[in-house]
């Protein structure tokens, strides 16, 4: 199949939509500051690292916080997201992706997290589709946040690929932009309008199978 041999994925907004689960927890923050935080607001968010998250969040509220401060908030946010992750369930995977996930193995190709999530593990446990993945990079093996393309150039490294043989499954602009940064392939999940940088645009995995892959 061309040179593509491996698949490295987002978690957020590509294989579940937490995303509505940040924007509770970070609107519950934004009460307790004394402002209201939009959906238009959380759309700064996607794919920014929980502390930039925080900053833009602080930002939009016009507050300042002390890092002591800063820490004790974001780790606030993180307690509420956890409660609301923890209930749940495998329905909650998005249509098409385990379809596609195991077309992936019958191919022999290998397949990646390339997450900015620190709680990624736990919701791949909570979801039991862990075992899909032959390796997992998240929040707690990168120091860099996307658009560096730290996290997809560590998950092609690890799968023992180059850049090159890999593609990159992205719902966040900011995602696109490092998986090309770290010259690789791209399908954006989600508006053409706003991922326009990737390689190909779909709604999602219904619409997107492995002989589209092939003509990447």
């Amino acid at each position: 199949m061309m040179n593509i041999k491996g698949c490295i994925f987002d978690l957020d907004g590509v294989v579940v939509d937490t995303a509505k689960y940040h924007f509770l927890a970070w609107k519950k923050l934004g009460q307790e500051l004394g402002f209201d935080f939009t959906e238009q607001d959380n759309e700064r968010l996607k794919g920014v690292s929980r502390m930039r998250s925080l900053d833009i969040l602080l930002e939009i509220g016009g507050l300042s916080l002390t890092e002591e401060e800063k820490v004790a908030a974001a780790t606030k946010k993180n307690e509420w997201y956890l409660e609301y992750i923890k209930q749940m369930k495998p329905e909650e995977i998005l249509p098409g992706v385990l379809d596609f996930f195991k077309s992936l193995k019958e191919a022999g190709i290998k397949i990646a997290l390339g997450s900015a999530s620190k709680n990624a593990v736990l919701i791949l446990n909570i979801l039991d589709i862990k075992g899909y993945f032959d390796v997992i990079v998240d929040g707690n093996s990168v120091s860099k946040a996307k658009p560096d393309p730290e996290v997809f150039l560590q998950g092609a490294e690890k799968l023992g690929l180059t850049a090159e043989e890999c593609v990159v499954f992205e719902d966040a602009e900011a995602g696109v932009e490092a998986a090309k940064n770290g010259g690789m392939r791209c399908v954006g999940i989600g508006e053409p309008a706003v991922l326009s940088k990737a390689d190909v645009v779909v709604d999602g995995f219904n619409a997107f199978t492995i002989e589209n892959l092939k003509q990447l």
